[in-house]
């Protein structure tokens, strides 16, 4: 059979998860053939190693008119037996067999991200509309936690048998840990990821600034893209005179599997996840992980962390004071991360959506 994957999100945030299934699929299957279809500026993004798989340019802009008519003139060309959307956006004119990725509802949630606010408005009511409307068409849904599963089930009324969990997992990097001078010989803990409010790096940053009470010269090493919420976020630490807050960027892989192994803790603070893959990322290098237990957390992350409410900035500093200060607890927190991290195979993953793929084509 011929198998089309939508993956014009490839280089996004989300693109870790198309790439890691299309590596994994490739090992797996050598039955059907496999159409990789991407927007022409990620044509050598990833790089296919058997012939049963091409990468086909599908130059289309998700939440867009071209994807409504010229994406369904393109899929409807291709011809192929099944479609995988590996994202809600997709053309709803299409009525072939479709299995649709939906990681999380979290769009429906977000209160502000870098958008006007009216276009952020919009584009949530435009998702709403199409949540339920491709939930309800797709032959299959695949999501990556129990949480998202009945957050979606909750949303739009479908059978739950259509919905199947297929967990991501954590990796670790191709590249070999390289030293970070500039935290050689310090003690701090650490964020990776996104600037967003529903991430809540605030309470996070001021759950840091109670810490320096007990520990002043503890830093907090914020890891990621400086964004436009991230910039108002060190406008914010500067205006405050926060202190030891040290937002660092981008960070080469070898840089960032350091950082991981020499932290005090790793603190993960988010209102609301479909997974969570940087904590788990954390544990495999060893950091020992403190967590909000909001939304699908507990569940991904298990007993290896230790839990704070994430509205509760006192909460936070608590925990992470009390993994600092207490060696046999770091120790057992260590060792329950690497126990955690092993349940979790991308390859199980592929394994998974191959047998929805044959589930469908087969009926």
């Amino acid at each position: 059979m011929h198998i089309a994957i939508d993956a014009r999100i490839i280089s996004s945030g989300t693109g870790r998860y198309i790439e890691r299934l299309l590596t994994h699929l490739e090992k797996l299957d050598s039955d059907h053939t496999y159409s990789v279809l991407v927007r022409a500026k990620d044509k050598t993004y990833w790089t296919p190693t058997k012939d049963n798989f091409k990468v086909v340019v599908a130059d289309y802009a998700d939440y867009s008119f071209a994807e409504q008519l010229g994406f369904y003139r393109f899929l409807k060309k291709l011809g192929p037996d099944l479609v995988h959307f590996c994202m809600p956006q997709q053309p709803l004119l299409y009525r072939g067999l479709s299995v649709t990725s939906i990681l999380d509802l979290n769009l429906l949630r977000i209160e502000s991200n870098d958008m006007n606010p009216h276009v952020l408005k919009v584009k949530k009511r435009i998702f709403s509309k199409l949540l339920r409307s491709v939930a309800k068409r797709s032959n299959q849904i695949l999501t990556i936690s129990n949480y998202s599963k009945h957050d979606l089930l909750d949303f739009v009324k479908i059978n739950p048998d259509k919905v199947t969990v297929a967990y991501p997992a954590a990796e670790k990097f191709d590249s070999r840990p390289e030293v970070v001078d500039r935290y050689k010989s310090r003690q701090y803990i650490m964020y990776v990821g996104r600037a967003e409010s529903y991430k809540n790096n605030r309470t996070m940053i001021k759950a840091h600034q109670r810490l320096l009470a007990k520990n002043p010269d503890l830093r907090l090493v914020i890891v990621g893209k400086k964004d436009k919420q991230r910039l108002d976020d060190m406008k914010w630490v500067k205006e405050n005179d926060y202190a030891n807050v040290d937002f660092v960027g981008f960070m080469s892989d070898g840089q960032l599997a350091w950082l991981y192994q020499n932290c005090q803790a790793y603190v993960f603070p988010s209102f609301m996840e479909g997974f969570g893959l940087p904590p788990l990322e954390a544990m495999q290098y060893g950091a020992p992980v403190v967590s909000s237990d909001a939304t699908c957390l507990p569940e991904v992350l298990g007993d290896a962390a230790l839990y704070f409410n994430p509205l509760y900035e006192k909460d936070m500093s608590n925990k992470i004071q009390t993994v600092i200060s207490d060696k046999k607890l770091r120790e057992e927190m260590i060792a329950k991360g690497n126990k955690q991290v092993n349940k979790y195979s991308w390859k199980k993953m592929a394994e998974q959506t191959l047998e929805v793929y044959n589930k469908i084509l087969c009926k």
